[in-house]
């Protein structure tokens, strides 16, 4: 299905990529994921129903949605504008109408990635190139301390990974990387079109190694 077809499917409205700028030269621009990656991500990439995602910087929710509608897992959107914000909101009260009552749930909240309480439940973490290296070390150090309160193995999904996010995984953390998934039609002309997936399976080596 095209964009427009699944995002009648799911009865929300996130077709459409790029959104003005934000004041913080530490957020960038909001861009969905398209809909042919994550269809490749997950059909090499499961989840379990105990799984409880996290999406940095959800914008209107397009993953958040998708998932919950293909593994009925909680999901939450962790989204800093406003004006996304709403329109997710918007989209979720839509999206509620067509689903029926079961396992997982959809929700949302607006505030700053890096002031997102990690709860004990969330094991899946999912970044699109939200925000500055800065911000996403700030992230990932609130996901590890988590993981020290709460012993569980954890995964961060990156999408069109930059270096520097796989860098400061690789060399200042335990995270190491699980899998890739390589979005099959587009990788040939542009090979960030890539899932990298880093696992935390050692608990004991969490902290990270500042």
């Amino acid at each position: 299905m095209n964009e427009k077809d699944y995002d009648r499917l799911l009865r929300i409205r996130t077709k459409g990529t790029l959104e003005g700028l934000s004041q913080s030269v530490h957020y960038n621009r909001y861009e969905a994921t398209p809909y042919e990656a994550l269809d490749e991500l997950f059909t090499e990439y499961d989840l379990k129903k105990t799984d409880q995602v996290v999406d940095y910087g959800c914008g209107k929710g397009r993953l958040p949605f998708y998932v919950h509608h293909r593994f009925h897992v909680t999901v939450i959107g962790i989204e800093m504008s406003g004006h996304l914000y709403q329109e997710a909101l918007e989209n979720q009260a839509s999206y509620m109408q067509k689903i029926k009552k079961g396992s997982g749930s959809v929700r949302f909240e607006r505030g700053l990635a890096e002031e997102y309480e990690v709860e004990h439940a969330d094991n899946r973490f999912y970044f699109f190139n939200p925000f500055s290296i800065q911000i996403f070390m700030k992230v990932v150090d609130n996901i590890l301390r988590s993981v020290e309160q709460q012993s569980r193995s954890v995964d961060i999904i990156l999408y069109y990974p930059t270096t520097e996010y796989v860098y400061y995984l690789e060399t200042s953390t335990a995270f190491t990387l699980f899998k890739e998934v390589k979005v099959s039609d587009l990788y040939e002309q542009n090979e960030n079109e890539r899932f990298l997936i880093f696992r935390l399976k050692d608990v004991k080596k969490a902290e990270p190694k500042h």
